[in-house]
């Protein structure tokens, strides 16, 4: 009898969800709402999509300048923006893609005159 007590109890712990977790309904990629709710700048659609480096850099730089919303300077916002793209991309962000994203930041160093 005390066998079968334990057992139907430790059935039930194991049926009961984790405290603290989160639950499946809350939005699992908070980057996508960083990059479109964030106060760093109010980004072009498809700016990381594009082929160019140039392209993208004078994308991020339009977009920085008139941008009501970021805190730091116009540089600072772009190029933290192109960085945070990289580093939540991660292991996923295929090689020529993550070299045509760097090039993009010395090509918005060369727009702002920072060498």
């Amino acid at each position: 009898m005390v066998k079968a007590a334990r057992r139907t109890r430790a059935t039930s712990r194991t049926a009961r969800p984790a405290r603290g977790r989160k639950s499946r309904s809350a939005p699992r990629r908070w980057s996508q709402r960083v990059t479109e709710q964030s106060d760093a700048l109010d980004l072009e659609g498809g700016v990381f999509t594009q082929k160019s480096p140039k392209r993208i850099a004078a994308s991020l730089k339009r977009s920085a300048e008139r941008s009501k919303r970021r805190k730091a300077d116009p540089f600072r916002s772009a190029l933290s923006m192109l960085t945070f793209y990289i580093n939540r991309a991660g292991r996923n962000l295929p090689a020529a893609r993550k070299r045509t994203l760097m090039q993009a930041k010395d090509e918005l160093r060369k727009l702002y005159g920072r060498a």
